[in-house]
């Protein structure tokens, strides 16, 4: 096993220097971030983040993400061009040694939070989900003030866009993702690089756009949708966990045994009903998740893929960009590897 941990390149508060100092983290996680979905990577670009990472003995193997252009998700004729680039960019990356592309294929919003700085009891802030601030909003309407998404589109250009998922159900969005993934996967089989796409966070739809990666069945039908040990999952113990009905070790222990897990996202959230949780630190007594078990699971299963602490809290007076400050997620890497050195792994050689 790998443990990684998120980075923003130049925009990142945190410098890679603090970064090779966690014990258990041997690499980063990042992305080309000035080009706008669709359009292809520069290898100057993809080059100087390996660079920057190798420079501080860290390794740069996994890329979260490379976005998929709203075309492609609404299935119009313009996908063939955008595919074609999003080929072109994991051609470029497995040039640049990169094993797994996180990605998504969530309609206009990725991961959506009611508020991004919640504090709880112990002074810490956290990322939290309120379904019922969540259903005071309807961006079709009125503008949209929501944590992180304000300034991701215009007013006009949100409501438009919108507007063209008006008739893209389920059913609908499903069929542009198996598109999607039968023209891609072939591409990563033939350069050895392995697609993992995130769980929908939360795993439920939301203002009233379908969600298609969510639990067991919608999983099984992605994977089923092309079946190669290319076309995987990053499995989000957080995101999955949102929804009460996953079994979170179940599915950890189901995915990793076919060996479709080549990215994981640990963290830990408390559930406080069928809908809003907010987000914990990373150990099984924080949260509603049992973490350890999660960990035993991988351990058990021989899981050699890469992994990273997800969302931390801001504590210690820390401020920066919510959810990817340094100290939490420290903590989290460091957590996860007390877990699996305790299990008999990381063995010196």
């Amino acid at each position: 096993m790998k443990i990684t941990f998120r980075h923003y390149n130049e925009s990142d508060p945190i410098p890679l220097s603090y970064v090779s100092q966690i014990p258990a983290v041997s690499g980063i996680v990042s992305a080309v971030y000035d080009v706008r979905p669709g359009g292809v990577w520069s290898r100057e670009s993809i080059a100087k983040i390996k660079e920057n990472a190798n420079r501080h003995n860290l390794s740069f193997e996994v890329v979260e993400s490379v976005p998929v252009h709203e075309d492609i998700k609404l299935g119009k004729k313009s996908r063939i061009g955008y595919i074609d680039a999003y080929c072109e960019n994991v051609r470029r990356l497995a040039e640049y040694g990169i094993k797994v592309i996180c990605y998504n294929f969530m309609p206009v919003f990725d991961w959506l939070r009611s508020d991004l700085s919640y504090e709880n009891p112990d002074g810490s802030r956290s990322l939290i989900y309120k379904q019922e601030q969540i259903d005071r909003l309807d961006p079709s309407k009125t503008k949209l003030s929501l944590p992180g998404w304000d300034e991701s589109y215009t007013d006009d250009g949100l409501k438009a866009l919108l507007s063209e998922y008006e008739n893209v159900g389920h059913k609908e969005l499903f069929e542009n993702l198996s598109y999607f993934l039968r023209a891609v996967i072939p591409v990563c089989e033939d350069v050895g690089i392995k697609m993992a796409i995130h769980p929908d966070d939360p795993p439920r739809d939301v203002f009233g756009l379908p969600r298609i990666i969510k639990d067991e069945q919608t999983l099984d039908a992605m994977l089923s949708a092309y079946n190669s040990e290319c076309n995987g999952i990053t499995l989000c113990t957080g995101s999955l966990g949102a929804d009460r009905k996953n079994d979170v070790p179940y599915l950890t222990e189901k995915y990793c045994r076919m060996n479709r897990t080549p990215f994981i996202h640990v963290r830990n959230i408390r559930l406080e009903n069928e809908c809003d949780f907010y987000e914990t630190a990373h150990p099984t007594e924080c949260g509603s998740l049992d973490i350890r078990r999660i960990m035993k699971i991988l351990y058990d299963n021989g899981y050699d893929g890469y992994i990273r602490p997800d969302h931390g809290r801001m504590i210690w007076g820390e401020t920066g960009k919510p959810g990817y400050g340094l100290y939490d997620r420290a903590l989290g890497a460091m957590y996860l590897y007390g877990l699996w050195q305790g299990f008999g792994g990381f063995a010196k050689t």
